[in-house]
């Protein structure tokens, strides 16, 4: 079988294309890695002014979280309750 071999000097090019072609590649690898920690790192910056309120103005009138939070179980509490009470209507 024969095969067609392009010239030394088509070889050479080819094999220097080929080479700096990985050679990018790993300058993008070594890119995305570096993008990579600095989305992490981006993320928990995020999430931690959305814990200190820091994303958006906060409106002074506003009511501190852990009386919210109270109010908002007090409230479930009270559905509950009226819903038991509703059940046992129907029972009877």
């Amino acid at each position: 079988m024969l095969f067609p071999v392009p010239p030394v000097a088509e070889q050479i090019r080819i094999v220097s294309a080929i080479q700096d072609t990985f050679s990018k590649l790993d300058s993008f690898n070594a890119l995305q890695s570096e993008q990579i920690v600095g989305l992490t790192q981006l993320d928990q910056s995020i999430l931690a002014k959305a814990f200190r309120g820091d994303l958006v103005p906060q409106d002074p009138t506003d009511e501190p979280a852990h009386i919210l939070l109270d109010r908002i179980r007090a409230e479930r509490e009270k559905t509950q309750k009226a819903k038991k009470k509703t059940k046992r209507k129907k029972k009877n």
